[in-house]
């Protein structure tokens, strides 16, 4: 493309080079209802593009997620609930009387190149804060640069205990998402009331996410006296897993807790019925990640797993007036089948509420002025719950055990199951 047809097109839209370490990402912008797009500028191309003249008349938020591959939906359903919740700043006259801007880059669930996302937008970007995806994996990449950095980093889906309890002294990173150590609490609680399960096993990702599960399933299971058949691990790209789960047959195993993200969570389910084993499946909230009932097949409304939030036999004022929010700005959207993953809506919503009051309560766009200024928010009226006094300096995550649900497929609708 020529420099001369990137300076016609300019000021109309950003241009998408072809970069090696990233896949075109969607950069929204929305000071109004204009969407533009964007990829990572880098090299000579950075000087050919210039950026848009509001841009320093805007405060931006960054969101570094999977917008490609098995896990988008998650990405996408992400984009949705910050997309909804800067509309509403802006439609109040923004932040600091400034419009709010939404810079979109693709992780590809790739730890490294979330790290190069992540710099791309606190570095060249300027965003005040940035949000996490789906991942556990490029959440913890990202921790120490967040941190070394002084800009807020906030997780709205990975779920990694320590992403937030990283140890850091000075630590810039807060979630508001469900946390494994209370998450593996309520899988084995789950388990027990409903299955009566005696001897459970475990089949997880092997990855960080899939190490801090185990650490916390343990711990939870030792804290009721529960023996476990065994821990077995799996790669994402594994298509067959049962040599793993007949060894968690052949001791014992009642129940099976599950943690992997869509597509490997998909090819238990599959490796199950080609065993003809029918043992429940409580998982953590992978599922909800993606295409899962198409990938698991007709099974796969047997796995039960946790949210945080859905819209199914939600009617709540707020949950309502978001729902209908959502169909109006994104028409694909007709029914609840289409919201899919709601808890990615839903955590993401909520967060950019919170950082938004943050950087009101700061006064400016510096880092330490919105990190502290988020240990003083006293109460927020959410789509997810009313929070009171959602962070401190000793707990990072504004939801807790309380707040999770159980739900299952029906179709490819996510509904909730009575706990």
């Amino acid at each position: 493309m020529s420099s001369n047809r990137l300076s016609r097109n300019r000021l109309s839209r950003i241009v998408l080079p072809r970069l090696s370490f990233a896949r075109p990402t969607r950069r929204l912008t929305l000071a109004g209802a204009t969407a533009l797009v964007a990829g990572a500028l880098v090299g000579p191309l950075a000087g050919l593009v210039a950026a848009p003249a509001q841009a320093q008349e805007t405060i931006k938020l960054g969101l570094v997620a999977a917008m490609s591959g098995q896990s988008a939906k998650s990405g996408e359903a992400i984009v949705r609930g910050l997309t909804l919740a800067i509309d509403e700043m802006n439609a109040k006259g923004g932040l600091l009387g400034k419009k709010v801007e939404l810079v979109v880059r693709d992780d590809e669930s790739n730890p490294a190149k979330g790290v190069v996302a992540a710099r791309e937008l606190v570095q060249r970007e300027k965003v005040a804060a940035f949000f996490g995806g789906l991942d556990t994996p490029v959440s913890i990449a990202i921790v120490p640069f967040a941190n070394q950095s002084k800009v807020p980093f906030m997780g709205v889906w990975a779920a990694g205990t320590p992403i937030t309890k990283n140890g850091a002294p000075d630590n810039y990173v807060f979630r508001v998402s469900a946390v494994d150590e209370l998450v593996d609490v309520a899988l084995v609680d789950y388990a027990v009331k409903t299955y009566g399960a005696k001897k459970p096993g475990m089949i997880l990702i092997n990855n960080p996410w899939g190490e801090s599960n185990e650490k916390g399933l343990k711990a939870a299971l030792e804290a009721k006296g529960i023996p476990f058949a065994g821990v077995e691990k799996f790669e994402t790209n594994d298509v067959d897993v049962v040599p793993q789960l007949t060894r968690l047959k052949q001791a014992g195993a009642d129940v099976l807790f599950l943690v992997a993200n869509v597509a490997p969570s998909a090819q238990v389910v599959k490796s199950l019925d080609r065993m003809g084993w029918s043992v429940p499946i409580v998982s953590h909230w992978g599922p909800a990640g993606g295409r899962f009932g198409e990938l698991a097949g007709a099974s796969a409304d047997k796995v039960h797993f946790i949210q945080t939030f859905t819209f199914s036999g939600n009617d709540a004022p707020k949950a309502t007036a978001v729902l209908t929010a959502l169909k109006a700005k994104y028409p694909a959207v007709k029914s609840l089948a289409d919201v899919t993953p709601a808890v990615g809506i839903a955590n993401a919503y909520d967060a950019a509420h919170l950082v938004g009051l943050a950087i009101a309560k700061a006064g400016a766009t510096d880092g330490t002025k919105i990190r502290d200024a988020l240990y003083t928010i006293d109460s927020y009226d959410g789509l997810i719950k009313t929070y009171k006094t959602p962070f401190t300096k000793q707990n990072h995550d504004a939801l807790a055990a309380s707040d999770y649900i159980f739900t299952q497929f029906k179709g490819d609708e996510i509904v909730p199951l009575k706990n």
